[in-house]
């Protein structure tokens, strides 16, 4: 987590300053964070995961998550994610049985974890299920990919790719949806969305062979491993002022926050992936899946921070791409 001193500009104050407000509205979209334990370790990544973490949700977390989804219609789609979520042993039960409950399923998906020992039938299975795939890919080119990613993260990459075309994902099979995340290398907002996806399918098509369905563009938020990185590069308070410079209002009302919610590994509620990472529960005492009886919170205020300017920066960024 990043502290600046002496800054008055905060993100509630902004929000003042704009007559606005992030109250959460009917939950659509249940995210659930399943460990932190990866076989990568992500210059980017906010929730610190990597090989040697051991965070893991267990059976009866997920079995009282299940109960509580099949409680609330509300919820259409099931993000899950991690670290790498298919190391967590009990990945397969989660989707068969989120996928009993008539609920779209999303894995986030490193690709790379499709070459670990043991995983070697978890891309059929994921297409058996009907899965929608969402994959982080930070470039077309083999040197920025593991400058951001690991040595050899690229090859194996673009290898999981091609296998998962040939399974029907992002090209023959329109149930079968692959989409790639891009987020920039350095302190920078992303590109035009709509301009780099035709980019990346030009490049990606010409020199691999690869289709998909669509790009996601992610502003990198300064906390965890990324602001450290900033700091250490003497970055930081530049990047977040950026980030306050161009806080857009026209995001407010399209935030993830609104109709997601999110549960980390231990059963704990937050109201992104971002509050999760920085340990800032639901406002509501009943923030633990143990607590409550289903998953239809609705008006409730959502907490925010000086992270939230990374999602409402320009055109807006959510675990979905763009928000205008």
């Amino acid at each position: 987590m990043y502290a600046l001193d002496e800054e008055t500009n905060s993100f509630e104050e902004m929000l003042i300053n704009n007559n606005l407000s992030v109250l959460r509205e009917e939950v659509h979209i249940l995210q659930l964070n399943i460990g932190k334990k990866c076989n990568q370790h992500c210059a980017h990544c906010h929730v610190d995961a990597g090989p040697e973490r051991f965070e893991s949700m267990n059976r009866s977390t997920m079995e009282r998550v299940l109960v509580l989804l099949a409680r609330s219609p509300n919820i259409h789609t099931v993000d899950i994610t991690g670290g790498a979520p298919e190391l967590n042993p009990n990945f397969k039960y989660l989707v068969k049985e989120i996928t009993a409950l008539k609920r779209q399923v999303i894995d986030r998906c490193n690709l790379t974890v499709l070459y670990e020992l043991g995983q070697e039938y978890t891309a059929s299975f994921l297409a058996q299920n009907k899965v929608q795939i969402m994959t982080s890919l930070p470039c077309y080119l083999k040197e920025n990919v593991n400058q951001q990613r690991g040595e050899g993260t690229f090859n194996k990459s673009i290898t999981a790719l091609q296998m998962l075309n040939r399974l029907g994902y992002g090209c023959k099979d329109p149930d079968l949806v692959l989409n790639l995340v891009y987020n920039p290398l350095g302190a920078e907002l992303p590109p035009d969305q709509t301009i780099l996806e035709l980019e990346y399918k030009n490049k990606l098509k010409e020199t691999y062979g690869i289709e998909f369905n669509r790009l996601f563009t992610i502003t990198n938020i300064p906390i965890k491993r990324f602001a450290t990185s900033l700091q250490r590069e003497g970055k930081l308070r530049k990047y977040i002022q950026m980030l306050r410079e161009h806080f857009n209002p026209e995001t407010i009302h399209k935030l993830m926050c609104r109709d997601t919610l999110s549960v980390s590994w231990d059963g704990r509620l937050y109201d992104c992936d971002f509050n999760q990472a920085l340990e800032i529960p639901l406002r509501d005492d009943n923030n633990n899946v143990w607590k409550i009886e289903d998953f239809r919170l609705k008006d409730t205020e959502v907490i925010v921070g000086e992270h939230c300017f990374g999602c409402t920066a320009g055109v807006g960024s959510s675990c979905g791409g763009v928000l205008i």
